[in-house]
């Protein structure tokens, strides 16, 4: 469709030249001689850009631009002004044009601002379209080839960053090729993790979630300042990076990426990250927390106790008691960002965040929150609306005032599940829907793993017979006596605790304020 301009200036006849260099190109340009005449036809007409000489006589630039904006607040203006005065560019700038242009201007730059305002989405998605597909291709041809943890990283962050930059694109085809390539990765990737876990865990590996505080909270606490470390309850690689756009005005961000325990479910991977432990040594830390039938949300009360053991096992010496926050609810959360300056003398400041896992699990039993958030990408925007007004980034704010380090992580993240599995196992067997232990469990090798020893893989056994299934990719269990009735209330819900590329690889990330 041709898009049409609107060039105001008094001295239009010396600009003829412009003008028709710009319809050569495809653009319909209209003038105008002065600001009243370009509200006029403002008013009366459609326009996709104006061009709007700064110096008129009568209504100048300035106060055009105001009544342009009133009257279409989202017309893009770009202002035109033989002045370089840094005054008036901010003083244009404050009342919201789009760009400017400094006389005597070459018909070379107005087109490009031109293309810049007008075409800029056009020539983006032409753009990444070509870039897409070779993406896709070389990360379809690594596939084939043999890859290590690293590799797993670099086609997971790649995949989420892909996955960001199609959000608002058109090209549907595109986005439904890259969950078919995601999806593809994320069978490759589950056995690839499963076939290698045993190794890692004795040292043969990528940091895993008990590296987090030796590998990554340690060297800041070694510089003897205060530290805060702040875990996310169950966020993806790409929800922080949504975090991320949104921080990145106050800290500069070093981001890596670590590898969750299995389960990845948070009774074993948040406490491996406060102890440096793994399950089996945790169980037997506190064996009333973790006997066979106790509640699961009760395995992680010990988390400040198991962190001081840790820094004291890694032989970091603090000048002062260390702290411990968990948010679970709003008000803990205002509570905790009014009374952050009572922490500054604190060495080490820890929390816990709950609200995605909340959400996610939320979600799973609302109608609401399915209608609101029924894909990755609304999700991704829900989340983003309560981080933007949230006590945390009130809390983070605060802190990039101070001279501190901040190290955000998360224990684990989640899949939405979309295929159920069947899995067999007596009437005490684990309620969770992407891990299950119990005696004697039995499940499809094409769905599912099993763990027949879970002492290869550093998990609690409660006898002899203990076993574990783990789901991959995105399969969820149900029973065989109301599969449907579990397939559909659980279908197209976030799970987490199986072996996915989105629950087990995640970010780590040390912020220095700015």
């Amino acid at each position: 469709m041709e898009k049409a301009i609107l060039w105001v200036d008094d001295e239009i006849d010396l600009l003829k030249a412009h003008i028709i260099f710009l319809e050569e190109r495809g653009y319909k340009v209209d003038i105008a001689a002065n600001g009243d005449d370009a509200i006029e036809q403002v008013n009366n007409n459609h326009f996709d850009l104006v061009l709007l000489d700064e110096m008129m006589p009568g209504r100048d630039g300035l106060s055009t631009l105001v009544e342009l904006k009133d009257i279409k607040p989202n017309l893009p203006v770009v202002m035109v002004t033989k002045s370089e005065e840094e005054r008036l560019m901010e003083q244009a700038i404050g009342q919201k044009i789009d760009d400017y242009l400094t006389k005597p201007v070459n018909p070379s730059q107005v087109l490009s601002v031109v293309k810049r305002i007008l075409d800029k989405k056009r020539i983006r998605e032409s753009h990444l379209t070509q870039e897409v597909v070779t993406e896709f291709n070389r990360l379809s041809t690594r596939l084939m080839e043999p890859l290590d943890w690293r590799d797993w990283i670099d086609i997971h962050t790649r995949l989420s960053t892909i996955e960001l930059e199609l959000e608002n694109f058109r090209d549907v085809g595109l986005q439904q090729s890259h969950q078919d390539l995601k999806r593809q990765c994320n069978a490759e990737f589950a056995n690839f993790a499963f076939k290698n876990y045993a190794s890692w865990i004795d040292g043969d590996g990528p940091p895993l979630s008990v590296d987090i505080v030796k590998n990554y909270l340690k060297p800041q606490l070694d510089k003897k300042k205060m530290t805060v470390f702040i875990v996310i309850d169950c966020m993806r690689y790409d929800q922080w990076l949504i975090i991320e756009s949104v921080l990145a005005d106050y800290f500069s961000i070093k981001k890596e990426c670590y590898y969750s325990i299995l389960p990845t479910a948070t009774p074993f991977s948040r406490n491996a990250i406060f102890s440096g432990e793994y399950p089996d040594q945790v169980a037997k830390l506190y064996p009333e927390a973790w006997k066979f039938n106790s509640q699961e949300y009760g395995r992680n009360r010990n988390e400040h106790q198991l962190i001081d053991r840790q820094l004291k096992k890694l032989g970091v010496n603090l000048k002062g008691d260390s702290k411990y926050v968990k948010v679970l609810d709003q008000d803990e959360g205002r509570n905790l960002a009014k009374k952050i300056k009572s922490y500054s003398g604190t060495p080490l400041l820890s929390v816990v965040y709950n609200f995605i896992d909340i959400l996610v699990h939320g979600r799973s039993e609302s109608e609401i929150l399915q209608e609101i958030a029924p894909n990755e990408a609304a999700f991704r925007s829900l989340m983003k609306s309560w981080f933007v007004h949230s006590h945390l980034f009130e809390l983070l704010k605060n802190l990039a005032r101070w001279d501190c380090s901040v190290v955000i992580t998360t224990d684990h993240g989640s899949i939405l599940g979309t295929r159920g599995a069947i899995v067999y196992g007596k009437r005490d067997t684990s309620s969770n829907l992407r891990y299950k232990y119990g005696d004697n469990l039995n499940c499809d090798p094409k769905q599912t793993f099993l763990i027949k020893d879970p002492k290869e893989f550093r998990l609690p056994t409660w006898g002899l017979a203990t076993t574990y299934v783990i789901a991959r990719e995105d399969y969820y269990f149900v029973y065989p006596t109301n599969y449907s009735e579990y397939r559909r209330q659980y279908q197209n819900s976030f799970q987490h605790g199986g072996i996915s590329l989105d629950e087990m690889i995640l970010p780590v990330v040390t912020l220095e304020p700015k």
